[in-house]
């Protein structure tokens, strides 16, 4: 088999994988290096660095061979049908090489099946990395999946070539892993997502004094979950969620809609679609996290543990708190104007800088991007609402569903690439 053979089939096999970005790096050029990560060929795909520009990243399997037997994964040892392939160290990095002289990337994505051990596979990723680095000199981004169950300093020479690192968690329950995974165990993920968090403080401490030192993964790491493969609530998910943020500082949790690809009784029929619109709206919540302040168990709750699929999470937060509105743009702190929906990050900042110059008016708020069509329900302006607007909690309702309709897929729903805006105007 020749490598753009095995091309095609790595790169299909990682098609699933959705934690692959590129933010938060920032390796500059270097005299005698190539590549920088500030800077329709088969597995390119596209992320975003941290200042907003467009990198292209070569997303790919270093094998699809797999010793463990995950029910959910279309790469379990048991599945006979589809071809096998893996790349030598030597052969995925001149590929990678290859691709970065023709223009076509940027950097590289790599993940791995479980070939023969997780300490096995991880010394072949090692090597590859290796020789990128250091014999040819790539400086560009490399962002590598660090395999549960693989030995401390192997993950330590990794974090070392790497930019970004990412541990999947796969399922979000004990319960799931044992029933769909059960050769996965929460221990063998947790511990490298906890060695990665504390290797990296350590690291940007010694860049302090030392300006020289090694970086251990400066861009962080990220985790995947799946969504839809087992019977976890919304409120179940964003309570792991938020606890992965606040124990081991990830830079994101990726969600992927379960894709049925194998007809198993513990798992979701075949011809059962993905739940991309409830992937959608965990995303949306995900950003209420990170940027706006909000705990997970403001969101949801044990009497309402799923988001309204009809309105989005920041919309539904509002609906169920109405005594806080509505809110008064020309006094309301920072904090406050977060929560108003239509409101975002940007719009917060600009309403509280054109508010020193002069009151603000109804007519100022969609110049300064505030969303009115949702905003217009929950704030006034030196005292007063959107003119002529009168409504009662089930026409608000109604009006807010019809500000979202736009805002989702007119035709049939498509796997979120995970590049593309989530969907959070505010």
């Amino acid at each position: 088999m020749d490598v753009l053979e095995k091309l095609t089939i790595l790169t299909d096999a990682a098609k699933y994988d959705a934690a692959c970005t590129s933010s938060g790096g920032n390796r500059t050029a270097k005299k005698g290096y190539i590549g920088n990560t500030s800077s329709s060929v088969a597995g390119c795909c596209h992320s975003f660095s941290a200042d907003g520009r467009c990198v292209t990243l070569l997303k790919v399997l270093l094998t699809n061979r797999c010793v463990y037997d995950c029910k959910y994964c279309v790469n379990r040892r048991s599945n006979g049908d589809i071809p096998r392939a893996a790349f030598t160290p030597e052969e995925l990095a001149d590929l990678t090489i290859s691709f970065y002289r023709r223009n076509y990337i940027e950097g590289l994505f790599l993940s791995s099946g479980v070939y023969r051990s997780p300490d096995y596979t991880t010394e072949l990723m090692i090597r590859a990395l290796r020789l990128l680095r250091e014999q040819h000199r790539f400086n560009g981004y490399i962002h590598a999946k660090a395999i549960p169950g693989t030995a401390p300093e192997l993950v330590e020479q990794l974090g070392l070539l790497a930019d970004r690192l990412s541990v999947n968690i796969e399922l979000p329950s004990e319960a799931g892993l044992r029933a769909l995974a059960p050769e996965k165990t929460k221990h063998a993920i947790l511990s490298p997502m906890r060695q990665i968090q504390t290797r990296g403080r350590q690291s940007r401490e010694e860049l302090t004094k030392y300006r020289h030192a090694p970086k251990f993964a400066p861009a962080g790491q990220s985790t995947q979950l799946i969504v839809g493969a087992t019977a976890d609530s919304d409120l179940h998910i964003l309570r792991l969620t938020q606890g992965l943020y606040d124990r081991y500082r990830l830079k994101r949790v990726f969600y992927s809609a379960y894709v049925p690809v194998v007809e198993h009784a513990l798992l979701p029929a075949k011809d059962v679609k993905p739940p991309l619109l409830r992937e959608h709206r965990l995303y949306q919540a995900d950003w209420l996290l990170r940027f706006y302040g909000f705990r997970a168990e403001e969101l949801l709750d044990e009497g309402t543990p799923d988001f309204d699929p009809r309105v989005d999470p920041k919309c539904s937060w509002a609906l169920s708190h109405l005594d806080f509105f509505p809110v008064e743009v020309n006094t309301a702190g920072y904090e406050t104007l977060l929560r108003v929906p239509g409101v975002g990050v940007t719009s917060a900042k600009r309403i509280l800088s054109a508010r020193r110059a002069g009151r603000l008016h109804i007519d100022d708020l969609r110049k300064l991007g505030v969303v009115m069509k949702r905003a217009q329900y929950f704030l006034t302006a030196s005292g007063k609402l959107a003119e002529g607007l009168r409504f009662t909690p089930d026409s608000l309702l109604r009006g807010l569903i019809a500000a979202e309709r736009p805002q989702l897929p007119q035709q049939e729903l498509v796997q979120l690439s995970l590049f593309d805006p989530v969907g959070v105007p505010g």
